[in-house]
């Protein structure tokens, strides 16, 4: 037992466990959408049945956060388009407050009553090999959770997930890289209780591989490796991010070493002042990169900005401005790219190297490009038996390489489009604003969310 834990954790539990009035009254909802996607799919003529998939169907849902889970199997003869049109026409003659979301096919997120709910098409299978797309093991994995996770095993679950949440690793989408709801009920599976879990995850490292039944499986490059127990050839942790992953394995030695409710419940980030933000950054030359936001869902958004991050930098680097640190901050319409360089502005010439002398042949191409060249400030010369060249930068000043390079990099589909059109490189007293106070005060506070 993890000393002075064990209340903590007991608290924790009633804040995240539903009561049986509000399990009754989910129940209750959870029948009416059946018996209403039943009457849809009987207008189909289609053989479809419907299954409860996700954490409502395995009960290791989280108190505030249900969402109900509703797949319409189709039989794998079914065409994919019309799989597609029939579950999309169900899911928009149901749902209020709807969405259309796309995992390797299109479905219909929204409201039900008062609570979350998907209705996602996909074809019924036996085992994992059948798949035509990855949505259609998703009833394989709550069939395998609810035939192997024990009853008491499901408050385990629920403070992982809790405590995953709490410290910011909570969830594999995009926006977040981390743990999956089905990855903490396999983790729950391996170690049995939240607390030997936590005890074992302090010692991993990158690459630790898990697995609940040992089988032939491929050799995967991500922090974490868990082996599907119902597809071998999966890696369930295959979202989790090296940043999650250590933030993770960090949290798991903090609450070994001292136990605390903030860990499962963090305090809010109250904001600095302007003032004490600007007298934190006045001495590092941070430079931004605003963007339009593109009107993606988050899933499509995410991957593009950190790639736009990635190329960005890769350009700076390649005109010799080394960037110490980025970050990236998105609101309702803008998307904010942080970097802080070790110099905003670097000298006006650099030596250039070339080749060993001995090499006559591309010495003298050296030579002979270089000596005329109207970049040369001073002529080719060796040094150490090799050719070395004096030449004027091209960019001396990072502002006007992000001004005048950005557009032409590949920063992603939707946000190459926009970058052609417009984009905004901020001064320090343009970053200086109220709506990014948040983001600042968490990037310089340099806390953990337990620790605020």
């Amino acid at each position: 037992m993890i000393e002075g834990s064990k209340d903590i954790e007991k608290e924790v539990l009633k804040k995240i466990t539903s009561s049986p009035r509000e399990r009754k009254e989910l129940e209750h909802v959870i029948r009416q959408l059946k018996k209403e996607v039943t009457k849809e799919i009987e207008k189909s003529k289609l053989k479809l049945s419907i299954e409860l998939v996700g954490s409502t169907a395995k009960e290791t849902y989280l108190k505030d956060s249900v969402d109900i889970d509703l797949f319409v199997l189709f039989p794998t003869i079914v065409p994919r388009k019309q799989l597609q049109e029939t579950g999309l026409s169900i899911g928009r003659s149901i749902l209020e407050n709807q969405e259309e979301c796309f995992a390797e096919h299109p479905y219909i997120r929204g409201t039900y009553k008062v609570f979350k709910a998907e209705i996602v098409p996909c074809y019924r299978i036996e085992s994992a090999s059948q798949k035509l797309s990855a949505v259609d093991r998703t009833p394989l994995h709550t069939k395998y959770v609810k035939e192997h996770l024990l009853e008491s095993q499901k408050k385990e679950v629920r403070l992982l997930k809790q405590f995953l949440r709490g410290v910011g690793c909570y969830g594999a989408e995009a926006e977040v890289e981390g743990f999956s709801g089905y990855l903490c009920e396999i983790l729950i599976l391996k170690y049995s209780t939240f607390q030997n879990l936590i005890i074992n995850a302090q010692k991993w490292r990158y690459g630790k591989k898990l697995f609940l039944d040992q089988k032939k499986s491929p050799r995967f490059d991500t922090p974490l490796v868990f082996i599907d127990p119902v597809d071998s050839q999966r890696n369930v942790s295959s979202a989790l991010s090296e940043e999650k992953f250590n933030l993770f394995v960090k949290a798991c030695k903090e609450y070994i070493k001292k136990s605390r409710i903030t860990f499962f419940f963090p305090y809010e980030i109250k904001p600095w002042p302007i003032n004490k933000i600007k007298k934190e950054i006045e001495k590092k030359e941070f430079i931004w990169v605003k963007i339009e936001k593109p009107p993606i869902i988050p899933e499509n958004l995410y991957p593009q900005v950190r790639k736009a991050i990635r190329s960005i930098i890769d350009l700076c680097e390649r005109y010799d401005f080394t960037i110490l640190d980025s970050r990236f901050h998105i609101n309702d319409t803008s998307v904010y790219i942080l970097l802080l360089p070790r110099k905003r502005t670097i000298s006006k010439t650099m030596l250039h190297m070339g080749p060993p002398v001995k090499l006559k042949k591309n010495a003298e191409e050296f030579i002979q490009r270089w000596k005329d060249n109207p970049r040369t400030t001073r002529k080719p010369f060796e040094k150490d038996k090799r050719l070395y060249v004096e030449i004027k930068r091209e960019y001396t000043d990072i502002k006007n390489l992000l001004e005048e390079q950005v557009k032409n990099q590949s920063l992603g589909k939707h946000i190459d489009k926009i970058v052609q059109k417009d984009f905004t490189i901020l001064e320090r007293d343009d970053f200086l604003k109220d709506n990014l106070r948040a983001f600042w005060t968490e990037y310089l506070d340099k806390k953990m969310p337990w620790q605020r």
